[in-house]
């Protein structure tokens, strides 16, 4: 019987030291300091500057935005006769991938029940023309392009200049 009640007494014990080990941890596990991958902006300028001329040599005036991991906008490049609503565009799509963690042309495709809705969301724009940027395994960024006329070619100009920096995306 002893231990019993000792067990009764032992056991909010037990649970409050628990929650006070955990209690420096955010609701995703993370600890205090969390590192995360990102794209430096060597990489990201020539990715924006590739993108801008890929398009350019098909006859497109494009703008080419890269955000971070979080969406914030890191470089942004536009060709000269490129209209200025393509930044936001670019970016918004860009955003789109950070999102959903996929191409913002798979992720218009495969949510299309929700694409109008998520369209409203300030900063995203469901339309194809942007890319995940992995490095690693990790997510380090999205490059988004407008400007082409469909997004199809937006996301093929993206795609063209990812392929062009392979190995520094891989070589880590």
């Amino acid at each position: 019987m002893r231990g019993v009640k000792a067990g009764r007494l032992l056991a909010p014990v037990l649970l409050t030291s628990a929650m006070l080990a955990h209690a420096g941890e955010g609701a995703d596990g993370a600890g205090d300091v969390v590192a995360v991958e990102r794209i430096g902006m060597g990489l990201a300028a020539d990715l924006a500057e590739k993108a801008v001329s890929v398009c350019t040599d098909r006859g497109y005036a494009v703008t080419a935005v890269v955000v971070d991991p979080s969406g914030d906008p890191q470089v942004m490049m536009r060709a000269t006769r490129a209209p200025r609503f393509t930044r936001q565009i670019a970016t918004d799509k860009a955003r789109a991938v950070i999102l959903s963690g996929v191409d913002s042309g798979a992720f218009r495709e495969a949510r299309d029940d929700i694409r109008m809705e998520m369209n409203h969301v300030d900063g995203v724009l469901v339309l194809d023309g942007a890319v995940k940027i992995e490095s690693g395994g990790a997510t380090i960024g999205a490059l988004g392009i407008s400007g082409a006329p469909g997004g199809d070619k937006d996301a093929a100009c993206a795609r063209e200049a990812l392929d062009a920096f392979y190995e520094r995306l891989e070589l880590r």
